[in-house]
């Protein structure tokens, strides 16, 4: 675990660190959504505010959304460069 933080703020790493915002956000959207389940079954309601949500569903769009262009530019680049390379 210890090797993993440090190698998530080194410069040169092969983690995608806007993917994995965007994954724990998910996951705790999943979490209040199964929290929410339980305790409306139970008979009590979660409360959990709008902005809160939003926020949440702003993360996880835009990190997802980010890292997926992010992707595809670099796979635009490295086609540029190939075709530099080739020609």
């Amino acid at each position: 675990m210890k090797n993993f933080f440090k190698q998530l703020f080194d410069d040169n790493n092969s983690i995608n660190e806007k993917a994995l915002v965007g994954f724990i956000a998910f996951f705790m959207l999943c979490i209040a959504l199964i929290v929410d389940l339980v305790t409306g079954y139970m008979g009590t309601a979660l409360v959990l505010n709008e902005f809160i949500f939003d926020g949440f569903m702003v993360i996880i769009l835009g990190s997802f959304g980010i890292a997926s262009v992010d992707k595809f530019l670099n796979k635009k680049d490295k086609h540029e460069e190939d075709k530099d390379i080739e020609g």
